[in-house]
């Protein structure tokens, strides 16, 4: 059994990371930025690591002695400026890639993201040929798109580097995106995009979990590959299954497609000009999520990692049921 160490450790990707990595018998080391953090991934049975990925000595301490490192930390919120999101994602990931070199890490499995390949285009029957956009309009994506840069250019004999692209993580655990769907039905503040009859590809935790093992053990270096849970799903009836589990009945009301992306650039305009605090009611990501196709063709994954999905929709959903 080999020593891993994993960022990002206490939060929803990261945190299931933890617990399949432990469960498979390895020794996890998990750095934890604060007191609650670090108790969260000690509950999971790593060993805690206090530090952050600003700090390239604490990164390279945690790091050292392990034979495969996970970066999963990653700015995710709504809001926040461009130079947050740059800090964290960027900086950060440049952080860890520094510190994993120097601490002879063998391996670093980036978790990255479909957004990064987003600037406001749906993204129909993609593959991993698709072009990153370092300059999309959401910072998020943009951020993401940027670190997936240097994680690939960073690939050479001394590290190994892997990208797993999971594409609408969900599950349970996950306290942003249903959390945020559930309080935005019960404010009164939902409403479906264009009818949200759109394809979209998904990827239960377990399944992005399970990529990620596949991409330490299987991935060629320098490679991304992405990974969901089989076929696309219809964008409404999907987000009204996951609400229904919460015993939150979808509502009805729908936004015209047009009209919903000029609130969101004159709300992104707004909030950018005058530096407000927290995200517009609609900002880009959401409305993009919400309104355009992004489906995935996962051949590369299957045929180079083995990868097959571990849990069905059907059976995610039974899980946030129970």
């Amino acid at each position: 059994m080999g020593e891993y160490f994993v960022t990002g450790g206490s939060g929803f990707v990261g945190g299931r990371l933890v617990e399949r990595l432990v469960a498979d018998g390895h020794t996890v080391r998990a750095l934890a930025r604060s007191a609650a953090a670090a108790d969260k991934v000690g509950g999971l049975g790593a060993i805690a690591v206090r530090g952050d990925i600003t700090d390239v000595t604490a990164l390279r301490a945690a790091a050292s002695g392990s034979e495969i490192a996970f970066h999963a930390a990653a700015r995710t919120s709504r809001g926040g400026s461009r130079e947050e999101f740059w800090a964290d994602n960027v900086e950060g990931t440049a952080n860890v890639l520094r510190a994993v070199r120097e601490a002879g890490v063998r391996r670093l499995v980036h978790v990255g993201t479909e957004a990064a390949l987003m600037n406001g285009l749906p993204l129909v029957g993609i593959d991993e040929t698709a072009p990153l956009r370092p300059g999309s309009r959401a910072h998020y994506a943009a951020s993401k798109a940027a670190a997936e840069e240097l994680v690939l250019a960073a690939a050479d004999d001394t590290l190994e580097t892997v990208v797993l692209r999971p594409r609408f993580v969900w599950g349970r655990g996950d306290a942003t995106v249903l959390p945020e769907l559930v309080a935005a039905v019960r404010g009164g503040r939902f409403a479906w995009i264009g009818g949200g009859r759109h394809l979209t590809d998904t990827t239960h935790v377990d399944n992005a979990v399970e990529g990620l093992v596949l991409a330490a053990g299987k991935g060629r270096s320098g490679e991304a590959y992405f990974v969901t849970d089989g076929p696309p799903v219809v964008f409404r009836d999907f987000i009204t299954e996951l609400l229904s589990t919460q015993k939150v009945p979808a509502p009805g009301r729908s936004l015209p497609t047009g009209l919903a992306g000029a609130l969101t650039g004159a709300g992104e305009a707004l909030w950018r000009g005058l530096r407000l605090s927290g995200a517009p009611p609609l900002d880009y990501m959401t409305f993009w999520l919400s309104s355009q196709e992004c489906t995935i063709d996962t051949t590369k994954a299957r045929l180079e990692l083995g990868y097959t999905p571990v849990r069905s929709r059907d059976a995610g959903l039974a899980g946030l049921r129970g």
